[in-house]
């Protein structure tokens, strides 16, 4: 008798969970119900908003200028100290980032060798010995600098000092 209480509670439990199960149709009903407004309030929308277009002036070549745009050219920021070679000025281009201080000794030797006045300055915070080939007051004068010295050291870049 205790088997058949227990077999039949049983399946009293397993039937009611299968009931309570909701049906698959009707999530997809929602979704496309839900799908259908979307697209209908994109449509209203886009017919609402009409594209606003300047018009085209055409001047010949001759006439167009080329402003050189160095006030978006990217500097870092960093803190550091001069540990050989001139002071750095406000700008200066990195051609070389080192962790040991013998590979930037190599470098700073190799552009003084060229002809360049280089420093060796040194980041703390990232420990790190920077490689500055030259420095400027101004930003445009670094812009120009860093941009021939790309030719040479593709990576160069314009550091700030904090």
């Amino acid at each position: 008798m205790k088997k058949y209480l227990v077999l039949c509670a049983g399946m009293c439990v397993a039937l009611a969970f299968t009931s309570c199960k909701s049906s698959e149709s009707a999530y997809k009903k929602a979704y496309e119900k839900a799908m259908a407004q979307e697209n209908q309030q994109a449509t209203e929308q886009a017919q609402t908003t009409a594209p606003v277009v300047a018009p085209l002036q055409q001047k010949p070549a001759d006439q167009t200028t080329v402003v050189d745009n160095t006030d978006n050219a990217v500097v870092r920021t960093e803190s550091y100290s001069v540990v050989a070679g001139p002071a750095v000025k406000t700008f200066g281009v990195v051609v070389g980032s080192f962790s040991l201080k013998a590979n930037a000794e190599g470098l700073q030797n190799t552009l003084n060798n060229d002809g360049y006045n280089a420093s060796i300055v040194k980041n703390e915070e990232r420990n790190l010995y920077r490689v500055v080939g030259s420095s400027f007051d101004s930003k445009s004068d670094a812009v120009r600098s860093r941009d021939s010295f790309r030719a040479k050291y593709p990576d160069a870049w314009l550091l700030y000092k904090k």
